[in-house]
């Protein structure tokens, strides 16, 4: 099967394409960016606060529609700092919850598989009583961090991609 790309930082070198979304929308003081680095990965990096009932940091990539129902597995080619993170899709941009997935980081370049089934339904941190994601539309990729501690992170992506 072929893999179908969602992001590659050596081919799709348009970091503001991606937005950085932050607790600050609900009043916290979390600070974070999203940057193409010197050797071509993408970087998303800052500090999660506390303050002002904070606690995240994200960032999201409006994607092309794309239907991944022949597809089982997102692969992730990363270099994390040992943290655990959220992956995040959304089915249509528009809609209030998104399908997630926790995973841990090495601090080393890593392959990250996600198997798309085991994507859960959820809005700001409750878990929803719908179905989990079936891959058949896909506008919205993200990343978040939010593991109610104050910490820096640095996240290195290289590619997304999705088999």
């Amino acid at each position: 099967m072929n893999a179908i790309e969602i992001f590659d930082s050596s081919s799709n070198a348009n970091s503001s394409a991606w937005i950085v979304v932050n607790d600050g929308v609900m009043g916290g003081k979390s600070q974070s960016t999203f940057h193409l680095g010197a050797e071509g990965n993408a970087i998303f990096e800052g500090a999660v606060s506390l303050e002002n009932n904070g606690g995240f940091c994200s960032v999201k990539l409006d994607a092309k529609a794309l239907d991944l129902s022949n597809s089982n597995v997102f692969t992730i080619r990363m270099k994390g700092d040992g943290k655990e993170y959220q992956f995040r899709v959304k089915s249509k941009k528009e809609d209030s919850h998104s399908y997630i997935y926790h995973f841990q980081t090495s601090g080393n370049w890593e392959n990250i598989e996600i198997p798309i089934i085991e994507l859960y339904p959820s809005f700001r941190g409750k878990k929803l009583d719908l179905p989990n994601y079936d891959g058949s539309n896909l506008e919205e990729v993200a990343f978040l961090i939010g593991n109610k501690q104050e910490e820096k992170f640095q996240l290195l992506i290289s590619k997304i991609e999705a088999t």
